[in-house]
C-alpha cells in the first residue's frame, strides 16, 4: 500500500505478533508510515524485549483503546532465578544475587509458591515503567539516575500454571492470565523474593488479550507488505467481547450524530457495541436509555 499523509479511509483493529527489540510505540510507528494514516495507536503496552499479542488500531478505531486496554493478558513468562535486576528483567543490571535451592527447582515447590501469588493484591511497579507521576515518566528519571516514588497498583492474578522448569538455568517457565495494569517483571521479582532467593524477567510473550490470541497475529513484516490492509483486519466486535445491538436503517442517523438510542436491553452501566453492517459505535445503558459513549463515524 503506498504512503499518503494525513488520513485515510482506512478503520480496523490489527493483531500483531510484536518483535522482540521494538517498543510498541515503534511497531505504531512502522504501521503508520506503512499505510500513511496518522491515526494509529495501540492497546496495552509491551516492553521492547517481550514479543506476542499487540492490538493495533487504525482510523477511527484508536477510539476503541480504553475498552481493549482494560481486558485481561495472557502471557508465558521465564522466571529466571538466583539475581534480581533494576528493571526486574534480563535487560537490567544485576542489583542482589541469592543462593537457589534445590527444591525450589521441582515442580511440588513451584507450584505451591505460585498458588500463592493467585487472586486479588497490591503490587509495586517497576522503577522502569512507563508509569508517569507529576508530568514524569518513571523510566525516564530512572535512567537520569533520579527516583521517583511510584504508588502500588491492585492487581488480579487469575492463573498462574507451572509449564516447565529447567533445573540447569534455574528457571521456570510460567503461563499467567492477569489483570490490567499487572507487570509480569514485578510478578517475577516477587516470586523470586517469596521463594527465599531472588529473581527476574528472562523472556516474556503475550499469548492473548482478552479473547484475542495468537493465533489471529500478523507478523508485523506482513502487515508492511499489504497489498491492501484491510484483509488483515480482525473481528473487533469478538475482540470488545460486549453485547450487540443490531439497529434498522430508521437508526443509522441517530447513531452517526451522536443521539440515545430507545429502550435499554442491558444492566444499567453496560456497555454495548451498536452493530449495523459493521460496527457502527459503543452505547451505554443509562436510566433506562442508551447513550452514546464512543461513535466511531463513517468508514469503510
Amino acid at each position: 500500500m503506498s504512503a499518503r499523509r494525513g488520513s485515510t479511509d482506512l478503520a480496523g483493529l490489527l493483531v500483531i505478533d510484536k518483535p522482540a527489540g521494538m517498543t510498541s510505540h515503534d511497531v505504531v510507528g512502522a504501521v503508520r508510515r506503512s499505510m500513511g494514516e496518522r491515526r494509529v495507536g495501540h492497546a496495552g503496552t509491551l516492553d521492547p524485549a517481550a514479543t506476542g499479542v499487540l492490538l493495533v488500531l487504525v482510523g477511527p478505531f484508536t477510539r476503541l483503546e480504553r475498552y481493549l486496554s482494560g481486558k485481561t493478558k495472557s502471557y508465558d513468562a521465564v522466571i529466571a532465578f538466583g539475581a534480581e535486576t533494576d528493571t526486574d528483567d534480563a535487560e537490567g543490571t544485576i542489583t542482589t544475587t541469592a543462593p537457589v535451592s534445590p527444591d525450589l527447582l521441582t515442580k511440588n515447590r513451584a507450584r505451591q509458591i505460585l498458588a500463592g501469588f493467585l487472586g486479588d493484591q497490591s503490587q509495586q511497579p517497576p522503577v522502569y515503567s512507563a508509569i508517569k507521576r507529576d508530568g514524569q515518566t518513571a523510566h525516564r528519571v530512572a535512567r537520569a539516575g533520579g527516583q521517583i516514588e511510584l504508588e502500588p497498583r491492585n492487581i488480579t492474578v487469575l492463573d498462574a500454571d507451572l509449564v516447565s522448569i529447567d533445573p540447569e538455568a534455574a528457571t521456570w517457565t510460567v503461563s499467567f492470565t492477569v489483570s490490567k495494569g499487572t507487570y509480569i517483571r514485578a510478578l517475577a521479582r516477587d516470586i523470586g523474593r517469596r521463594a527465599g532467593s531472588r529473581a527476574h524477567l528472562a523472556g516474556l510473550r503475550r499469548s492473548a488479550s482478552g479473547p484475542v490470541t495468537l493465533e489471529s497475529a500478523h507478523a508485523l513484516e506482513t502487515v508492511i507488505a499489504a497489498e491492501d490492509v484491510r484483509a488483515l483486519f480482525a473481528d473487533p466486535i469478538a475482540a470488545l467481547g460486549m453485547p450487540v445491538l443490531e439497529v434498522d436503517p430508521a437508526g443509522l442517523a441517530a447513531v452517526a450524530n451522536g443521539r440515545p438510542l430507545g429502550q435499554a436491553d442491558i444492566p444499567d452501566g453496560q456497555t454495548a457495541i451498536v452493530f449495523n453492517d459493521r460496527l457502527l459505535a459503543i452505547y451505554c445503558a443509562r436510566d433506562g436509555r442508551l447513550l452514546p459513549e464512543t461513535v466511531l463515524g463513517a468508514q469503510t
